[in-house]
């Protein structure tokens, strides 16, 4: 038989809707904490990657659209992932390490104070991959095996290349310093 009542269905029919209306802003509320816990990440290397406000910009949506896609919830790993695949089509990311120059003289650094400045203009000087490097094991706080594993090439590498950026890093900032002292 059938059951004519059509407030019973209309109140059933009702119900559910609620139920996913309510679900769905759970999950916009999950997908919007997600992205400010690592907005701020995701941008600061997307910036000092490209060194333009506009361009990070753009990285970082583009990052985000591609981590949602792949999950309904990504983990800041999917978003690392994603950072990293939006970085690799704008920068050879892996291309050869420069070779290390271990010789440091004139590059002492100790007992000076670097300015903010001098250190940002010098962290512009690094490759690409040093930079990125620098900017996920010194600045992000990223292991070696983490990077290793997000960049998907050998924990050796990654530790070779920082050393590299590090030493470079420091070449750079010393001559920026020494330009200075020449100038005053």
């Amino acid at each position: 038989m059938f059951d004519f009542n059509s407030e019973n269905q209309f109140a059933h029919a009702s119900a559910r809707v609620v139920a996913l209306r309510r679900e769905k802003q759970s999950l916009q509320a999950r997908q919007r904490d997600i992205y400010e816990s690592h907005r701020h990440r995701a941008f600061s290397v997307a910036y000092y990657m490209t060194g333009n406000e506009l361009e990070a910009e753009q990285i970082l949506e583009n990052t985000f659209v591609t981590a949602f896609r792949a999950a309904e919830e990504p983990s800041a790993q999917d978003v690392d992932a994603a950072l990293i695949e939006q970085l690799q089509q704008r920068f050879p990311l892996h291309s050869a390490a420069p070779p290390v120059m271990i010789s440091t003289n004139g590059y002492d650094l100790s007992g000076r104070n670097v300015k903010r400045t001098d250190l940002e203009e010098a962290i512009q000087e690094l490759s690409t991959p040093e930079r990125l490097l620098f900017l996920l094991r010194d600045v992000e706080g990223y292991t070696s095996a983490a990077i290793a594993e997000l960049l998907r090439v050998p924990e050796a590498q990654v530790k070779r290349s920082l050393f590299a950026a590090r030493i470079h890093l420091r070449q750079a900032i010393a001559e920026l310093q020494s330009g200075e002292e020449k100038a005053a």
